[in-house]
């Protein structure tokens, strides 16, 4: 096991590591633990009375967490979604004293990795894309199901897929042929269906990349996590997110903007700073993976990471 979490090495991870200011004494949840590469460098700057809760709603991820971590008495794993970030802090006795919080978004490359798992248009596998596979249908189910213009919607709402109108009746014209049950299918029909490729990327990238995110609700829970996450850290608590698509980070930035300006008031209302309670503040600018990162993973060209730290 410790060979495989050696192989998985996740994008930016010694400088998300760096920009949580890990204090020896200090509390961190790592809300997306994947196969542990965060974890496993927080817990080796954390001293003997630190502690670190990671959140996976992935079955695999957790069962490894258990294994790989077994013993580690400053470490804790939790099965579910970040978007309970809240009650998984109120539960572990730590809200408002967390000092850093650490968010690496999207599939993981495990979950790639596994044909089985029916995330990568490169694998046959079944059509699952779930992260946790115990809930909600399988991506090959609600397609089997849904309308023309749903599927439209979410290949354009959440792929940003310029021909999602012509893909989604190639999906429902394919399906009235015989089920599309494996990714190879859906992956052959996407490319058939698509006019004009981008270049560098295969022509199934962002419907692929638009089903999984509507099956698994991720920006839904994104937003959800990110609101609770001044009331679970503490004063200079951090939050790290590293986003992979525009969509996630569009969602951080603005999130991150609005909780630095701090509450709206009407235009000429003269307050201060202080009186509009800014929960957090910026730290530095948004930051991505430097070139030679790239040249080992091309997953991480399209990495950016963005930090804010928690006011009083």
């Amino acid at each position: 096991m410790a060979e495989q979490a050696q192989v998985h090495r996740p994008v930016l991870l010694e400088r998300s590591v760096a920009a949580m200011l890990i204090k020896p004494m200090g509390i961190y949840i790592d809300g997306t633990f994947g196969r542990g590469g965060h974890s496993r460098l927080i817990l080796q700057r954390l001293g003997e009375q630190g502690r670190l809760i990671a959140i996976d709603k992935d079955p695999q991820a957790v069962a490894f967490a258990q294994r790989e971590f077994a013993g580690e008495k400053r470490f804790k794993i939790v099965r579910e979604s970040f978007e309970m970030l809240a009650e998984v802090a109120e539960q572990a006795g730590v809200t408002g004293r967390v000092d850093g919080i650490l968010l690496d978004l999207g599939v993981s490359s495990p979950q790639l990795d596994q044909a089985e798992r029916g995330f990568s248009f490169q694998q046959e596998g079944p059509l699952d894309m779930r992260m946790d596979p115990e809930i909600g249908p399988s991506a090959g189910e609600w397609l089997a199901v849904a309308e023309h213009r749903e599927i439209a919607d979410v290949l354009k709402r959440f792929g940003e897929e310029r021909h999602a109108k012509r893909i989604a009746r190639a999906i429902v014209d394919a399906r009235r042929e015989r089920p599309i049950r494996t990714t190879r299918e859906l992956a052959e029909i996407v490319v058939r269906a698509n006019p004009s490729w981008e270049k560098e990327k295969h022509p199934a990238t962002r419907s692929f990349q638009a089903i999984r995110i509507f099956i698994n609700r991720e920006l839904e829970a994104l937003q959800r996590c990110l609101e609770q996450t001044p009331k679970v850290l503490c004063q200079g608590g951090r939050l790290a997110v590293i986003s992979f698509h525009s969509l996630e980070d569009r969602l951080v930035k603005r999130f991150m903007r609005d909780q630095a300006k701090g509450d709206p008031f009407p235009p000429g209302v003269p307050v201060t700073r202080s009186q509009m309670q800014p929960h957090f503040r910026l730290v530095g600018k948004a930051i991505r993976a430097e070139k030679c990162e790239v040249q080992d993973n091309p997953r991480a060209r399209s990495a950016v990471m963005r930090v804010a730290e928690r006011l009083a």
